[in-house]
């Protein structure tokens, strides 16, 4: 375990000193290569900088207005009836648009029922085994300029009812 940890605290700088020592090696200009794929990186922030805070508005406005908390009521009483707790599915909903809002319901979740509960062991597996589709599709898509997706929305929501699905039966 503690060469493990050793390792891992090397990792990274390991990493950086082999792509320098690389580049040096072959006599290329390291700096401008790091400074011109910095440049464009930004650029590809700003493009995609709209998308990101519709997104977390969205979100946003969702949460505040109560209409997540009636979703939920609505969608809870199929849920329940699939075996998937009626608490979780406003997180369930959020996961796939926001990370930073789903974690924010997941410590609600915890502070209510605890991290140790069945809603609590679901609530960790679930947030590990999702993604957050629409803001994933929404940004790679936009920075990589696809513009048909065929089949992805419908791929990633059907990996995210098998990480929901995955997440119960995991907790027991």
């Amino acid at each position: 375990m503690n060469f493990l940890i050793f390792l891992s605290q090397f990792m990274i700088p390991f990493v950086i000193f082999i792509v320098v020592g690389y580049g040096l090696l072959m006599r290329k200009n390291i700096y401008e290569i790091f400074v011109k794929g910095a440049g464009e990186g930004f650029r590809v922030v700003l493009k995609i900088m709209p998308t990101l805070i519709g997104l977390m508005v969205a979100v946003g406005i969702l949460r505040a207005s109560g209409f997540l908390d009636l979703l939920a009521r609505l969608l809870g009483r199929a849920a329940a009836y699939a075996g998937f707790p009626p608490e979780l599915v406003p997180l369930a909903i959020v996961r796939m648009f926001s990370s930073s809002a789903a974690t924010g319901l997941s410590l609600d979740i915890f502070k209510e029922f605890g991290p140790d509960s069945r809603i609590g062991m679901i609530t960790s597996v679930m947030m590990s085994c999702t993604e957050t589709v629409f803001y994933t599709m929404s940004v790679y898509f936009i920075a990589a300029n696809v513009k048909k997706t065929r089949y992805t929305l419908a791929g990633a929501l059907v990996a995210t009812f098998v990480g929901i699905a995955a997440s119960v039966m995991l907790a027991g």
